[in-house]
Order: C-alpha cells, then structure tokens, then sequence
C-alpha cells in the first residue's frame, strides 16, 4: 500500500457509497472517500486528506460519468449545506438509502434482515413544510454553507414552497426601510437571527421572526413588516415574535408574542387535523409521514383490541394515528407544551381512547411499568441520537409482543436494535422511507418481535 499525499491527483472508480453519500474507491488498497463521487463512474480524484488507512477526496475531471450523474439544477449546489444528493438520479439516490439502511443494520445492529423496499417521494422538490432560514450580516438570508455557520444568501430553495421565498423578500425589504440590524453570530450583536416559515396543505402560512431581543419590545417599523407579510403572503395566517438572547445554535426561544393573526396553524394527516404552534414538532413531507406511519401501524398489526404506549409522541401523531386502530393509546413527552398540544389534538379529533403523560421517556416507561402497565405494542420515535439504554430495560421488562422503532438515523438504530437483541427483541423487518430526498437523510421502520421462532415469524 502506498502512501497517499494531499492534492496528489489520482485516476479512480467509484464502486459504492458511504454512509454519507461520498463515493467509495480503493487506490493501491486504500479507501478513498470521494465527494460527488458516483457508483461505477470513472474520474481523476484530488486526495483532500490522507490517513494510515483511508483518504478523503473530490471528483477533479470525470472521464466516464455515470449515467445516473444529473445536472443538480440548483446554482447553489453544492456550496449551500441544505442538499447533498442533487448531482444524481433520484433513483439512484434511493438505492443509496436503502442500502445505507440495510448496511448499518447488518454491520453494526448484527441484524440478519434486509431492506429490500424503500418508500420513494413523488414529489423531491417542494416537499418542506417548515423552514428554518438564519439572518446574518449583508443582510444575508439563506443557508449555512456545508460545515460551517458562513450564511450563503439564497434567494429561493427548490426545496421549500415558494411561500419562503415570498416572506424572506419581504422581509428584506422591512430590514432595508426599517434599519434593523441582521444577527451577527460572532459579536452576538443584532437584531434579527432567523426567519422561520410553516405552511401547510391548504396553502397557508405561518411566519415567525426569531430576535435578539425581549419578546415584549417593539420591533422597528413593526406594523410595516405585519403590512409586507399580509402583501407577500396571500395565504398569511399569522406573524409570531420569538425572542432567543442567548448565545447558542438553538434556533427557537421559550418567549413568544403574537405581532398578527393567530400563532399556530391547522395541518391534516391520516384523516386527523393537528393545531401546530411555531414550536410543534411535525414531520416537514407530509406526505411521506403519512406513508411513514401507516407502515409503522402496519407493523404494530393492530386489531382493535391492543394497549399501545407511543415514547416521544410529541404533539401527538403517531399517538393518535394509533388510537383509530387501537383500544388504548398511551403518550409520553417531555415537553410540556407538545402534551398540552396531543391533549387538544385528541379533544379536537374526538379520540378518547388516548390518554398523554408529560415526562422523560425512561422516566415515564418505569412510572407505568410500576404501575402494572403491560403494553401489548410499544412505538417508539426517538430524536436523532436515539434512545438511551435505561429506555430499552425499560421496555424489555413490559415485555410487548411488538417494539416499533420509527427512526432518523440508522446508526443509532442499528446500535439500539443491537442493545435490544440482547434482551431477546430480534428485529425481523424493516422498510425504509425516504423523507428528505435531495439530502442524506432517510427514515427507517424496523419491527423487533420477543423470541420471533416462538411467536412464528420469520426474518425479512
């Protein structure tokens, strides 16, 4: 094996990908690690960084391209950070993904199943229902460029309705006649740090300017950016003010004042109407959450007749979309006002049956376990780091005849589904979900069934 050298330019072919969407090839026996690499394509690499055992590079000429390489169709890519997978086909972006699903399940869950489906996007572009723009100085209205909190200025995603291109010019126009000041991340000085745009399947909107101020303070100019939103917001619902002060990468601060209209929006899914405030947690693709939970139900193969415990229920989605199957549905959350949203949105749907508990999901587990809580099926839908190993004890010693993990990220699912193995939960099935095409994320729904030999089913 011979030693690689930085900027050294070296011919090469991609034969797959790595978890993070780079292409693999092998120079002198080393794996280089090529960004914008495709499968099977033929090109000249420039080494970016070499180790003992593996390098980094990127695609310096391609001398046969492959024909699932595309013209990424955005004059953004892929300097903005926002989309990773815009120089391929969306087909092959799929294979991708299913094969990032099934890779990390069998090489670190040990899990013997394969992922042979996954759930394609009708629509890749246009899909967000939320976003989430950071304002620096220029002003600067856009994304941060890939690995880095250096604002890249775009005027319009593909990726997000064109209601967010609407409300950031106008609010550019608002900071030009107003004077305030964009946010400066390095000074923590300046007023404006995010623009935040909700929209949902009827076409409305709802706009929250996240500030470096008291919520209660007046904005300069306040009713003349109410009076461009309306204008450049047909659809308009509501302008929120949420005031963030300290010095952090959370975007959202815990006060909020209503400057127009009304502070959340109604958005359906499953045949169920949600209230979301600008804090709600909800899946952006409604349309692919719709398929992602009617596979996760599919899974938990509910007759009527079954006590259901849903961790991390959030505003109540996956909760509810369960309790029109289910006998009993039980929630748990840890913030407060994600429960008091699942209790109203359990009101507002007339589903009785479903009942929420406000507390950390271990803690909440362990309360109804001492309680004599027998769960038949437990769902659970963590964050992206997954679940914490006093949260599997916890569902182990319930004991359900069904775990279904709905997850973000299959590295910590594969890691989880490991920690669940050992307490006898075998996962046997697994399909993937494409949620965010154009980027590297991809959700997967995994079935862990106690002693499956015993119950009859067999590995997928």
């Amino acid at each position: 094996m011979s030693e690689l050298k930085k900027n050294q330019i070296l011919p090469a072919v991609c034969e797959g990908y790595s978890a993070e969407g780079a292409g693999v090839a092998h120079v002198d026996g080393m794996a280089v690690f090529v960004s914008g690499g495709i499968a099977g394509e033929r090109c000249e690499i420039r080494v970016l960084k070499a180790l003992k055992n593996l390098a980094f590079a990127r695609v310096e000429r391609i001398v046969e391209p492959s024909a699932e390489r595309v013209d990424p169709g955005c004059p953004h890519y892929p300097a903005c950070g926002g989309c990773a997978t815009r120089h391929m086909s969306y087909p092959e972006e799929l294979r991708f993904k299913r094969q990032k699903a099934q890779d990390a399940l069998r090489r670190l869950g040990g899990a013997d199943i394969s992922v042979d489906i996954i759930h394609g996007a009708a629509q890749t572009e246009r899909y967000r229902g939320k976003a989430q723009l950071p304002v620096s100085l220029g002003p600067k209205i856009g994304f941060y460029r890939g690995r880095s909190h250096d604002v890249l200025d775009v005027p319009d995603c593909r990726l997000e309705p064109e209601a967010v291109a609407q409300a950031r010019r106008a609010v550019l126009d608002w900071l030009a006649r107003s004077g305030a000041e964009p946010y400066d991340e390095a000074a923590h000085r300046g007023l404006l740090r995010h623009l935040y745009v909700r929209t949902n399947a009827a076409g409305e909107a709802l706009v929250c300017l996240v500030v470096n101020a008291p919520a209660e303070r007046e904005l300069p100019c306040e009713g003349a950016l109410t009076a461009l939103l309306r204008e450049a917001l047909p659809g308009l619902r509501g302008v929120v003010l949420s005031s963030n002060t300290r010095r952090t990468n959370v975007i959202l601060g815990e006060q909020y004042r209503t400057l127009w209209g009304s502070p959340t929006l109604d958005e359906t899914l499953c045949g169920l109407t949600f209230r979301l405030s600008v804090p709600s947690f909800f899946q952006v693709n409604r349309e692919q959450c719709r398929i992602l939970y009617e596979r996760a139900l599919d899974f938990a193969a509910l007759t009527g007749e079954e006590t259901v415990l849903d961790l991390f229920c959030g505003i109540g989605t996956i909760s509810l979309c369960a309790a029109k199957r289910a006998k009993r549905v039980i929630g748990a959350e840890i913030v407060p006002e994600a429960v008091e949203d699942a209790r109203a949105n359990a009101a507002r749907n007339g589903l009785e049956n479903a009942e929420f508990f406000r507390g950390d999901a271990a803690d909440t587990a362990q309360m109804l376990a001492r309680r004599g809580l027998r769960p038949d099926v437990v769902i659970v839908d963590p964050p992206r780091r997954g679940l914490e190993p006093s949260v599997i004890d916890t569902v182990a010693q319930m004991a359900p005849e069904r775990v279904v993990y709905v997850s973000c990220d299959p590295a910590t699912l594969a890691r989880d589904v490991k920690l669940f193995a050992a307490q006898g939960y075998q996962a046997v099935k697994a399909e993937a979900v494409d949620m965010f095409p154009r980027t590297l994320h991809v959700e997967t729904v995994c079935l862990l069934i106690k002693s499956p030999a015993e119950r009859g089913y067999e590995r997928c």
